[in-house]
């Protein structure tokens, strides 16, 4: 039933409806805002975090220092991870406002405000049906519709921005957030094709897809069209209307749209490359990734439902509900809607497709999930647009829902003060729990979303429990400001930052282009910091290897960074070696050669902990 013609939301909308020029110009405001708080405030203050960032960071500046914008390297080795356009705009970037975060981390934050900014024009439109009763609108109708609309689109688009999926992505500087806002955007220019009756939309609409898939494939490989192809057929079929979009979508001109973006680059880089790209990216780095686990990143079947559940807090309780009020099984009742009516079984079919395609996957990460979050939130904003506009008895499903709600604002609460006790394993970093606490980042995150419970609770206990949206909005706000944000600056000062002081030091006092090593930790950020090759060596035995490899027969030396009870200090005479700086728990030394002596340490009777040792000397065994 809808509200009553005296309700505020009614009012407020009534009022609006008359000023069409103001009710754009504050939903403009919002969006900025969002946007900012969300993605850009403090984008470049926090330096890049090891171990996958600074790889994407230095591929970049290389292409911007040697000019090569088809092959990416890292550390003088080919990186044919991820294809160029995440590289590209970075070096873009590097060229408009300079190489530092800032700009490592621009097309996350660009990718990001695609999707909010779409997230909110599709909802406006979209975001409720407008129904024709005897060839003639009902106006109360047509406002209570309205509402439906803006109101899904403020909530949408404020839970598409302010969940931990999309803000942790938005603000690191590799490529998931970049693959998500092409994919999200390639998605929202289909359905607004299809839904939409006017022609020369439907055509900017399907030509819209076409680009952004192929950019998705410039970002990511095969995945880029593999998703958003699968979810349009999977809608398509759900609905019986493939063969009627196929006839409309302009599929020759589009797949010819497709190649022309997508695929020039990949001809290139295999004529540079030859095979060893083809093995690299499309074996391992697709199809491996698909079938087997790559580099440890293996979970049980149900870890997406615990990323979607954490990512989407406190949102995700209301996951369930809102699919099940589709009522998705009954298809031949959907078929016999009206186009435009069609956005909430669409976002179901974006969920599902993602959420079963990374499931079956092998290699697991919760990035790869990112994705499937615009769907997420146009689901719950589509539940919550429905509860403000319509004044019915809320049912058992919905109490439970808040109650899980209630329980989930709790956990992470509980989470908030447990947390310092499962971070700093990192050796160069064992005073990080401490400094946590010192700074209050576990207290301010506990009493946050306690509060945010106690005031679900009573918004719950005086029946007004549609604004409970509002409460958990602005929740995870101060949680982002008062917490997040802090508990940021100090993992930098705690973790990255005696790496920049260190990479300052090393071209301080480097003579000559000395060579750099690195013993024990494979830290990226110190190749991108100092601009020059590093050696990374895992342990005292393949150190042993490497200065026994070096030439014996004339005077040179190196300048080797570690820890300060590694190799260095042990295995190496005092004559051979002197310390020039030490920065936290990290040394920086000297080392002469010819070496009068180095014994190399018995792994067995080793003083390191076995902890410190990586498995691998190269930084991409860490990686995505």
């Amino acid at each position: 039933m809808a509200l009553p013609l005296h309700s505020p939301s009614q009012g407020f909308l009534h009022h609006w409806s008359k000023n069409p020029a103001l009710a754009w110009g504050l939903s403009t405001l919002w969006l900025v805002i969002i946007c900012f708080l969300g993605f850009w405030w403090h984008l470049g203050d926090i330096g890049l975090i090891d171990e996958t960032e600074p790889l994407f960071a230095e591929a970049a500046r290389q292409m911007v220092e040697t000019g090569d914008w088809i092959t990416p390297y890292f550390n003088g080795e080919t990186r044919f991870d991820k294809p160029p356009l995440v590289y590209w705009l970075m070096a873009i970037a590097y060229k408009t406002i300079g190489v530092n975060e800032g700009a490592v981390r621009f097309p996350s934050a660009l990718g990001a405000t695609l999707l909010t900014v779409g997230g909110f024009l599709t909802l406006r439109r979209f975001g409720a049906p407008v129904p024709a009763l005897g060839g003639a609108e009902d106006a109360a109708t047509i406002r209570v519709t309205e509402t439906q609309r803006w109101l899904a689109a403020w909530i949408g688009s404020g839970f598409l921005a302010f969940n931990l999926q999309t803000l942790v992505w938005a603000r690191t500087g590799v490529s998931d957030m970049l693959l998500s806002g092409c994919i999200g955007t390639a998605l929202f220019c289909f359905f607004a094709a299809y839904a939409e009756p006017e022609r020369w939309v439907k055509r900017l609409g399907y030509l819209g897809f076409y680009i952004f898939c192929g950019l998705a494939v410039l970002t990511k490989g095969p995945v880029g069209l593999v998703l958003p192809g699968m979810i349009v057929l999977a809608f398509l079929f759900y609905l019986g209307k493939f063969r009627e979009i196929w006839r409309e979508a302009m599929p020759i001109r589009g797949i010819l749209l497709f190649l022309a973006i997508a695929v020039p680059w990949y001809i290139l880089v295999t004529q540079a490359n030859g095979q060893d790209y083809i093995d690299s990216f499309f074996g391992y780095h697709n199809i491996e990734r698909f079938t087997s686990v790559v580099n440890r990143h293996s979970a049980p079947w149900y870890f997406y439902f615990l990323i979607v559940l954490v990512g989407f807090a406190p949102y995700s309780a209301y996951l369930p509900l809102a699919m099940g009020r589709l009522r998705f099984w009954r298809w031949q009742d959907w078929r016999s809607q009206p186009r435009s009516t069609h956005l909430g079984i669409f976002a179901l079919m974006w969920f599902a497709t993602i959420f079963i395609f990374f499931t079956i996957a092998v290699t697991k990460l919760p990035s790869y999930v990112l994705p499937l979050i615009p769907a997420a939130a146009l689901l719950v904003a589509l539940q919550w647009s429905a509860w403000m506009t319509t004044q019915t008895r809320a049912g058992w499903g919905r109490w439970v829902t808040h109650g899980a709600a209630v329980v989930l604002m709790l956990g992470l609460a509980a989470v908030m003060l447990y947390a310092p006790r499962f971070v700093g394993t990192d050796l160069a970093t064992p005073d990080f729990p401490q400094a946590l606490w010192q700074a209050g980042v576990p207290v301010s995150g506990a009493v946050i979303w306690g509060l945010g419970a106690i005031a679900t609770l009573l918004l719950l206990w005086r029946r007004q429990g549609r604004w409970l949206w509002g409460v958990q909005l602005v929740t995870f706000v101060l949680f982002l400001v008062i917490t997040l944000t802090p508990a940021l600056f100090v993992m930098d000062a705690q973790r990255q930052l005696p790496i920049r002081q260190m990479a300052a030091e090393i071209l301080a006092q480097q003579r000559n282009n000395e060579p750099i090593v690195m013993i024990g930790f494979a830290k990226p950020s110190l190749v991108f910091y100092t601009q020059q090759p590093v050696k990374f060596l895992s342990n005292s035995e393949e150190a042993f290897n490497y200065f026994s490899s070096l030439p014996q027969d004339r005077r040179h030396t190196l300048l080797s960074l570690s820890l300060r009870y590694h190799i260095v200090e042990s295995d190496l005479r005092p004559r051979d070696s002197y310390e020039l700086k030490g920065i936290g728990k990290y040394t920086l030394v000297r080392i002469r050669f010819p070496l009068s002596h180095f014994r190399q340490r018995n792994p067995a009777a080793s003083r390191e902990p076995q902890s410190a040792q990586p498995s691998s000397a190269t930084p991409e065994a860490t990686t995505e």
